[in-house]
């Protein structure tokens, strides 16, 4: 049900309800377009009839552009959609199987219910099979279980392993589908002798292409990020967090969480470059540079809602562009250490805190002797995770005599 559900829209416990009248629908469409017909579907192999390829183009297209374009608008969070895993072995030799399948059976699973609906004997076989099949599957599971597991590549994308960004993919998917249908539409005539009066009495597809071309460059031309989603935090309410300063923690609070370690867990972010990421840090921090906070693989970690999460540069600066971006994209849980590095070294380190009255209260005593535990903590090293060694063997090379000649 796509973000429907994660939205409220839709009632997770009509979950299955939903999927079987959306079911519905579907198999009502395949069966008008005629893919209820093996013969049909299998001329796509044999050049007399493309109308398979053409109708799974055209919904491609049509779902890929509208998703873009809906995300951007903010009507749909395409973050939200899920992906289903890559794992290589499986698809390869699933994509085989299905195919050996559609070239003698003449149906995929889906076309083969909409055809054993309407009473093809054909199609009832091909479903036996393919029940035949979910059998011996079930049952040497174990067996193919290393195969159907196999180099598990995750939920990747196809523009991303082509290495080119996502309304590039979509241009040229739109443009080998408009080419794909022109040299389609040839052969078929070619192959079935089409008459000349007959082609010339078709309707012009020339507005639809057109259309279609120029939804692609709208996606070329358009901002990667949309303007607005569905997580998208308001303007007037980060500016209040600002005003009140509620987004920043103080350097106490921060050498409080590394003293305690997973009793009072906080995610240090270190926005700053690599480099200087490398050079000095605080213990236990991450490196997401201020250009990364919202890259995809980021995600995991600002859309916990178990991690407190503190960002920090030298000073807050930085920090507060990366807190800005962050609170704008809708994650919640973001501090800024305030002053940054710099405060942070200065507090627990060189600054003095002198109580200000003569007879002070508990809680200046409590940050006086804070500071000093902190300070202490920090000097002492045990900030520094020890690795733990294994015991080295030691060995004492002796020395033997040769024995004297002649001996036995």
């Amino acid at each position: 049900m796509g973000p429907l559900i994660p939205q409220g829209f839709v009632n997770p416990d009509l979950n299955l309800f939903f999927a079987f009248v959306i079911g519905l629908g579907f198999g009502y469409v395949l069966e008008q377009a005629g893919f209820s017909s093996s013969r049909k579907l299998a001329g796509v192999f044999y050049g007399y009839d493309f109308v398979v390829l053409r109708v799974f183009f055209t919904a491609a297209t049509t779902a890929m552009t509208g998703l873009l374009l809906f995300n951007y608008i903010g009507w749909i969070d395409y973050s939200m959609l899920y992906i289903n895993p890559m794992f290589v072995w499986s698809a390869i030799i699933g994509g085989v199987i299905m195919g050996l399948g559609f070239i003698l059976g003449g149906f995929c699973p889906g076309t083969s219910l909409t055809a054993a609906v309407i009473g093809k004997i054909d199609a009832m076989f091909f479903i036996g099979g393919m029940f035949i099949g979910i059998f011996i599957f079930g049952q040497f599971y174990d067996t193919f279980e290393a195969i159907y597991l196999g180099n598990n590549l995750g939920g990747i994308f196809v523009y991303e392993s082509l290495g080119m960004s996502r309304e590039w993919f979509a241009m040229i998917l739109i443009l080998v589908a408009l080419l794909a249908f022109v040299i389609t539409q040839k052969i078929e005539d070619s192959v079935n002798d089409t008459p000349r009066v007959l082609r010339e009495a078709r309707p012009s597809h020339m507005m639809p292409a057109m259309l279609m071309i120029l939804a692609g460059f709208v996606l070329l031309i358009l901002p990667s990020q949309p303007r607005s989603n569905w997580k998208e935090t308001g303007a007037d309410k980060i500016l209040a967090e600002m005003a009140s300063k509620q987004h920043f923690t103080c350097p106490d609070e921060i050498a409080f969480s590394i003293m305690q370690g997973d009793k009072y867990p906080v995610l240090l972010v270190d926005v700053r470059d690599p480099t200087e990421f490398e050079r000095f840090t605080l213990p236990g921090a991450i490196n997401i540079p201020l250009a990364e906070i919202l890259q995809r693989k980021w995600e995991t970690v600002f859309e916990n809602p178990d991690l407190k999460i503190a960002l920090f540069s030298f000073s807050d600066t930085h920090a507060e562009e990366a807190w800005l971006i962050a609170r704008r994209a809708g994650y919640e849980n973001i501090k800024v250490l305030e002053g940054g590095l710099n405060n942070f070294l200065y507090s627990v380190f060189i600054e003095e805190v002198v109580p200000e009255r003569q007879r002070p209260d508990c809680l200046e005593l409590h940050t006086v002797r804070f500071r000093e535990n902190a300070k202490n903590y920090f000097q002492s090293g045990q900030a520094i995770k020890m690795e733990d060694k294994s015991p080295v063997p030691v060995i004492k090379v002796v020395e033997i005599e040769m024995p004297a000649s002649g001996g036995c």
